[in-house]
């Protein structure tokens, strides 16, 4: 079982979702900038990252701003998501299955994945935080992901973006490979996610098919 995050890695929403949350922020006496968000909070509930810097800055934040954000998220879905450089070729060369894990709310997930042709490769394996208990780094999703697809954790490979989402992929007991190849990478954006420890990174979604399948078949030797 292949397992997929979402922003990031399938479709190019970091950038728009960190751009709108810094302005806000911003906007509301807490300076902060998208690419400090990107660093330091990519991969988790958005919900949980704005309770997170709440707590940082000692206040709360103003009534409805991060209705707002979400708000102002779902209309660039509409009108300015992009799918990732080269993933509708990738995915039609990875054999299946396959599986989406994401930490977005399961209505903007499903709602991405079809602004951007791909919920058809993926349904029904669309899961997401809003299922489980915890997010990432928790590894619930991943679990839930894998339980309900029929696989074992030991037999998943997981895509990821972000040091929160490696961190969730091995307490699942799964196996990752970091992701690089969106708008959102930063420069030391592969490090830190072989630092948290990804198998590899792979920085073009063209690499990925074949990296897929070597440790597809390296899994296949080692077990036989």
């Amino acid at each position: 079982m292949i397992i997929f995050d979402c922003d990031g890695v399938l479709v190019d929403s970091e950038i728009l979702s960190n751009a709108i949350d810094a302005e806000l922020m911003t906007g509301a006496g807490h300076p902060i900038t998208a690419q400090d968000l990107i660093r330091a909070w990519i991969g988790r509930p958005k919900r949980e990252i704005w309770a997170g810097i709440e707590a940082e800055r000692g206040a709360p934040w103003p009534e409805g701003l991060i209705e707002e954000a979400e708000a102002r998220l779902l209309r660039a879905i509409e009108t300015e998501l992009q799918a990732v450089e080269g993933v509708a070729e990738a995915l039609g060369r990875i054999d299946p299955p396959l599986a989406v894990a994401s930490s977005s709310a399961l209505p903007k997930l499903r709602r991405s994945l079809e602004r951007c042709g791909l919920l058809h490769v993926f349904d029904p394996h669309v899961y997401s935080a809003s299922q489980v208990a915890r997010g990432k780094p928790a590894p619930d999703v991943f679990l839930f992901a894998a339980a309900r697809s029929g696989a074992e954790p030991r037999d998943c490979l997981i895509i990821e973006d972000s040091v929160a989402g490696i961190t969730a992929a091995l307490a699942a007991g799964m196996r990752v490979i970091g992701f690089t190849g969106g708008r959102h990478s930063y420069p030391d954006h592969g490090e830190r996610l072989l630092e948290a420890g990804a198998l590899e990174i792979v920085a073009r979604m063209a690499d990925l098919p074949g990296r897929v399948a070597a440790l597809r078949t390296s899994r296949s030797g080692a077990s036989g």
